[in-house]
């Protein structure tokens, strides 16, 4: 269908479309007009994809004076398949309306694990061998040995595409990860280095976050974008998680071990290099003398990861004396390995600032601030220099190197905090030195500044009021949409106690209470015996899953669930998940029905959807809060506090009840599905929790449904399933319209009819 919003006619590939997507445009089409940034918050399963690439790319085309690109982020893979498939999907509609000119070019970028097509390079089993095995064949200077001496192994597949050379463009279309293959296959060309060139002229690009948030991938990928770009970060509540973790840094005794074996090997290249070359390290030399850290551009094939330092401050200025010549640059980090190796002999537990850390590696070693802030710097131009090509055995002294130049660059918003063992396990251990970053504002602040728009948005943002200041931004529009349903097909309850009217909580006192297990397992028992296909249980850790499984085990109350459906559990280990998940989904598609036990802030809370028969009912077992002694936690609460004046306890529930609401949020995909949510904690019927959840899902909760017992939960199951099993009509009536055909729309926007939302 196609429909105007003010100046814009946007074609939307589907029939009807649901209130909240049309609102939903009008917002964003505000903000874009505006030139700011958005916060959005829509209900899953409402279609937000379709809307955004929808509204965005017939934005493109009414205004094509100044065309706008799109950089669309997402969490995994799985993700950017999808959104690449719908925006297949619209692409062709829209060339079947107005014919080849709105013909555009849009891929999905990923790791050389995912694009790769060398088949020698691509069986190596983890990403960072695959980076190194392509470098190996890529490398500018294995190329040109190997002009000389054919024996020398290169790649195929990058020699044709560097030939090609401005030939080597994809047409126009759509590709996902799996076309980029097949094509580069065709071609006899590199999918992924031709991806990567493609990139600046394609008018949307899918990718993940880490290509934007993270300085090291961020400076080599993403630094040819214009300003005039419309950036989206999708699913983006745990987004300032992501910015932090772009930004922090652990060092472990295996990483400072690996360190000096990486040291000692660069050494006997140096040796080597004098003896044989020694021009090549006097040009290196002349070079920093100049200036000039880097050789201008390199060859595509040469580029490693750039500095983790944010863009505006790195410094633009010449490498300190001390550090130019090779092996005074390797004493000095052999000096800074052994200083870690000894503050890593503590007993108790320390934590200062990057101030008072830099300032004690000067006294005690005599390198100054700057010559940290250059390491990484230095640290590249030598391994170009020594021609070192199998990079994934030198990530040891590279994250040294990213430490240094962090510490040397940040004075605020980092502390570096060592612990002697892990505080959970106090009898082995593991010593660990962290830099960790509190402020999330650091890494996404280049992003808000170079690009004219960038859209968060998320079907679990509330409260939406703590993201601009976690952030640090202005959203010019800032909205939470509530789902128009013909049918309340979403039944949230809240349970506080058991049949024995005892109050159930994961609350630290009472979390092991006997009684509080017992009313757990007989809940969980009921529901199976009420509730058709599957059911999902979410704990607060694996800890406390393993611990009530087992007690359940010893009272033989999992025997009895196992009568009516079968039981699956999610694993720290990806593949038995896997593995598990698929047979849950066989037991429910024949009808023996399954229970499939979870942890909220896992794998399977994040990213797998339980929709139709897969996810009848969802129980969250407590409210998952993080473990709140953790060091690295106290020490960003503290941070927040003085900084944002965002008080502890605000961050520790607002933290937890998104997790909660992500969780639930798996057993509604679409608007034909309906399913029951239950949150079992007494703590959830206080008013300061339970407002936290989204709009969407409190617009639901009745007053009745806030205190229930077991037995009152499993009678409003059974009315609700009842009613649910009643047939209805999908598009709505008496007036209150949920799918909206062009003619409704056009009453509705002319404001003829009283349209109910």
């Amino acid at each position: 269908m196609k429909f105007q919003i003010e100046d814009v006619t946007v074609y939307f590939p589907y029939d009807n479309i649901y209130p909240e997507q049309y609102s939903y445009m009008v917002e964003l089409k505000r903000g874009l007009d505006a030139k700011g940034h958005c916060l959005l918050e829509m209900p899953t399963g409402t279609g937000k994809t379709i809307a955004l690439l929808s509204l965005i790319t017939s934005y493109v085309l009414a205004k094509p004076s100044n065309p706008v690109k799109l950089l669309y982020c997402t969490r995994t893979v799985h993700e950017m398949e999808k959104t690449l498939a719908e925006l297949r999907f619209l692409h062709d509609y829209q060339v079947k309306e107005l014919g080849p000119s709105a013909r555009i070019l849009a891929l999905g970028l990923s790791s050389r694990k995912n694009l790769c097509v060398n088949p020698r390079v691509v069986s190596a089993e983890n990403r960072d061998s695959v980076d190194a095995a392509c470098r190996k064949l890529t490398a500018s200077w294995v190329r040109a040995m190997a002009v000389e001496n054919p024996d020398i192994p290169s790649c195929d597949f990058f020699e044709n595409y560097d030939k090609a050379a401005s030939d080597a463009v994809l047409p126009p279309g759509v590709y996902t990860l799996q076309d980029l293959r097949a094509f580069g296959k065709q071609k006899g060309w590199c999918p992924y280095f031709l991806a990567r060139r493609m990139v600046q002229f394609a008018n949307v690009v899918v990718y993940s976050y880490q290509y934007l948030l993270d300085p090291k991938v961020a400076g080599i990928i993403s630094k040819e974008m214009q300003r005039e770009t419309v950036v989206v970060f999708d699913e983006a509540h745990n987004i300032d998680n992501v910015c932090i973790e772009a930004l922090s840094v652990n060092v472990r005794t295996q990483t400072l071990d690996g360190a000096s074996r990486n040291l000692s090997r660069m050494s006997q290249e140096i040796e080597r290099l004098k003896a044989t070359d020694a021009g090549r390290l006097r040009a290196e030399y002349n070079r920093l003398v100049d200036g000039l850290a880097q050789r201008g551009d390199l060859p595509t094939g040469d580029t490693w990861l750039a500095n983790p330092a944010l863009p505006d401050d790195i410094l633009k200025e010449a490498v300190p004396g001390n550090i130019r010549r090779a092996e005074h640059f390797l004493s000095v980090l052999r000096r800074f390995v052994q200083y870690l190796k000894g503050r890593l002999q503590t007993e108790s537990v320390e934590k200062e600032g990057p101030v008072t850390f830099v300032a004690s590696i000067n006294a005690q070693l005599g390198i100054d601030q700057k010559m940290l802030k250059f390491c990484y710097d230095r640290l590249h131009s030598l391994m170009l220099t020594l021609e070192i090509t199998d990079t994934d055995e030198f990530l040891h002294i590279q994250t040294i190197c990213d430490l240094a130049t962090l510490v040397g660059t940040y004075t605020r918003g980092f502390s570096i905090i060592i612990e002697p063992f892990d505080e959970r396990m106090p009898h082995i251990p593991d010593p660990v030195l962290q830099l960790c970053c509190h402020d999330a504002s650091l890494a996404i602040k280049p992003v808000f500044e170079r690009f004219q728009s960038v859209v968060i948005t998320s079907g679990t943002l509330s409260p939406i009021d703590l993201y601009p200041r976690l952030l640090n931004f202005n959203p010019v529009v800032s909205r939470s949409f509530t789902m128009s349903l013909t049918r309340d097909c979403i039944c949230p309850m809240v349970l506080t106690r058991g049949s024995d009217q005892l109050p159930v909580s994961t609350k630290y006192d009472l979390r092991s209470d006997p009684g509080v297990e017992k009313n757990y397992g007989k809940l969980l028992l009921e529901m199976v015996s009420v509730v058709p296909d599957g059911i999902v249980c979410f704990f607060v850790s694996y800890s406390y899953m393993d611990g009530i499984v087992n007690s359940w085990h010893e009272s033989g109350i999992l025997k009895e669930i196992m009568q009516r459906k079968l039981v699956f559990i999610e694993t720290q280990d990806v593949v038995e998940t896997t593995l598990a998940l698929d047979n849950y989904r066989r037991a429910c598609d024949c009808g023996r029905g399954a229970v499939f036990f979870s942890v909220a802030r896992g794998k399977v809370a994040e990213g797998i959807d339980f929709d139709r028969h897969y996810g009848r009912l969802v129980i969250m077992f407590g409210i998952p809060f993080q473990y709140t002694l953790s060091r690295i936690l106290l020490a960003r609460l503290e941070y927040l506090r003085e900084t944002f004046q965002i008080k502890e306890g605000d961050f520790l529930t607002f933290d937890a009840l998104r997790q909660a609401a992500q969780c639930v949020g798996r057993v509604i995909r679409s608007k034909a599905d309906y399913g029951m949510m239950i949150f079992a904690d007494k703590r959830y019927s206080r008013h300061d929790k339970r407002s936290k959840l989204p709009g969407w899902i409190l617009s639901h909760l009745r007053d009745a449904h806030l205190n229930l017992s077991t037995d009152m939960a499993v009678h409003i199951a059974r009315e609700f399933l009842r009613k649910m099993a009643q047939p209805y009509d999908k598009s709505g009536a008496l007036g209150k319209k949920t799918l909206l055909s062009q003619e409704d729309l056009e009453k509705m926007v002319n404001g003829v009819g009283d349209m109910v939302f």
